[in-house]
């Protein structure tokens, strides 16, 4: 999905994370240039050919929109 969700329109990045603890627990993080991105982005490719129909019967899904802190 990576490379897909990369040539979306505001996507500045995306990355996945492998726990060490526990093996069957990953962690993706993506950042939108705006909270519009993100909601378009449910209507791209990556989401609606491999999210969807492949990943999302296999896991739990946490969703967290989250803001960097400002120090």
């Amino acid at each position: 999905m990576r490379p897909l969700c990369l040539t979306e329109d505001g996507c500045v990045s995306w990355e996945a994370y492998h726990s060490h603890e526990d093996p069957a627990r990953f962690v993706l993080v993506e950042r939108w240039a705006s909270r519009g991105h993100w909601e378009a982005h449910n209507a791209g490719e990556a989401i609606q050919k491999i999210y969807l129909p492949e990943i999302m019967p296999r896991i739990k899904r946490e969703v967290h929109p989250s803001a960097p802190v400002r120090l």
